[in-house]
């Protein structure tokens, strides 16, 4: 008996995915473990293997499709000795093992009134029987996908295959009805680009079609803001003795081919400052909160489309070296989007650096479920308090973001204490 393969989950959070590439063609034999196709969440590109072994007897859904919901079928797998060209799309079993897959379409079609057969000369609708029942229409995903091109109702369209199910025959024999096909009625009822392009007067613009990473931090950063109560808090952090002991321990690190950057050495500090602060190293979860034993540092990087937070994990407790190399590693493989789930989703904490950017100070948007994130500007040179005397040093300003809900500002306001006074006497991430 044939098999299914269905769209996966790769991630707890996942409902969609692109399908951007297939490793295997129709007629391929396969076994388990083998790599099957390359399919993008909203934050990585993740290789999808094999469970069953057998011939790939057809391929559902073409490479570059976006928006594949999970549990999707995909793909058919015929067993050892089946005849695969015998294997149809609209064989029950995938039918019976892919309900998610036929979900959307149902939902759309709900709405379409039951009626008796008509004439064709009574309008362009195929002559034939309507549902008898206000159930979902049954169909073959490849007859769903033949009758959106075509732009068929299936609410007309009477099945031939097992209990009236539709499939490829009954498409190819119909002709487009007047009622509108799940697919034609999607761009018609999202005239929202059109609606807002109207109120540009006439300024040349082009519409951007946002990725699934795009609606992902969209979604994400409105809830936080919404359901999470932001305080936030800022120091002034004299960098001068930073920079000293990060320069000597590059001197003396340059055989090892390890070149340390502030933010590795602002990484550990936030690690250890948690530690010592453990009222901040916390996640609010309803009635009852977490409180970690170690710190994982969540880094925002930029990438191609948006961003994603790679995890340095046990930061109070890994040499500044190790974070570094980490670091690297983890910012390299986001940018190619080869991050594995677990190297992005978790943590107990965040850091994001603006610094770069020449960006003085700026309040970031906490990323649920965790309590704070640090925003680090840029260090200058200003004039600055020393010893009773105006003198001009290295100072970046440092602002928390806490969620008022976990930790109260007396707490906060401890954190960011310890985190200057690591960040001022910096020898004390070396112990």
């Amino acid at each position: 008996m044939s098999k299914t393969i269905q769209m996966p989950a790769l991630s707890p959070t996942m409902e969609e995915g692109t399908l951007a590439k297939w490793l295997v063609k129709e007629g391929d034999t396969v076994s388990s473990g083998d790599l099957l196709a390359e399919i993008e969440t909203d934050k990585a590109t993740m290789e999808f293997e094999a469970v069953d072994e057998g011939v790939v007897a057809k391929i559902l859904v073409a490479e570059g499709s976006e928006g594949v919901k999970v549990g999707t079928v995909i793909a058919i797998i015929a067993e050892e000795g089946e005849d695969a060209s015998a294997v149809s799309a609209g064989d029950a079993k995938a039918d019976a093992q892919a309900p998610k897959a036929d979900a959307a379409p149902a939902k759309a079609e709900a709405p379409a009134p039951k009626a008796d057969p008509v004439p064709e000369k009574a309008g362009p609708a195929p002559s034939v029987s309507a549902p008898a029942s206000g159930d979902r229409v049954k169909a073959s995903p490849l007859a769903r996908r033949l009758a959106e091109a075509k732009g068929i109702d299936l609410s007309g369209v009477k099945g031939s295959g097992t209990n009236g199910r539709i499939v490829k025959a009954d498409i190819e024999g119909a002709q487009p009805g007047a009622a509108p096909s799940p697919a034609a009625a999607t761009p018609a009822a999202a005239p929202a680009p059109v609606a807002h392009a109207a109120q540009d007067f006439g300024i040349p613009h082009e519409v951007i079609k946002l990725s699934g990473m795009r609606k992902t931090i969209a979604r994400r950063l409105t809830e936080s803001k919404q359901q999470v109560p932001h305080i936030y808090l800022t120091v002034d952090i004299r960098l001068d003795r930073l920079l000293k002991l990060r320069a000597e321990l590059n001197a003396g690190l340059e055989s090892r081919k390890i070149k340390l950057s502030v933010n590795d050495l602002l990484i550990k500090a936030l690690g250890v400052a948690l530690v010592q602060v453990p009222e901040c190293n916390v996640q609010f979860a309803g009635d009852q909160m977490l409180q970690f034993k170690r710190a994982d540092i969540s880094v925002a990087v930029s990438i191609p489309g948006g961003l994603i937070t790679p995890i340095v994990t046990e930061a109070d407790s890994r040499g500044v070296a190790a974070i570094s190399t980490a670091m690297k590693d983890l910012a390299s493989r986001a940018k190619e989007g080869k991050l594995k789930p677990e190297e992005y989703q978790g943590g107990t904490a965040s850091l994001s650096n603006m610094g770069m950017f020449g960006i003085k100070q700026f309040e970031a948007v906490i990323n649920p479920p965790q309590a704070m994130i640090m925003a680090i500007g840029a260090g200058e040179k200003r004039p600055y308090i020393v010893d009773d005397a105006v003198q001009i040093a290295t100072v970046m300003s440092a602002t928390g973001s806490f969620d008022h809900r976990a930790i109260d500002g007396a707490d906060g306001a401890r954190l960011m204490q310890v985190f200057k006074e690591l960040v001022e006497s910096p020898m004390g991430l070396l112990a």
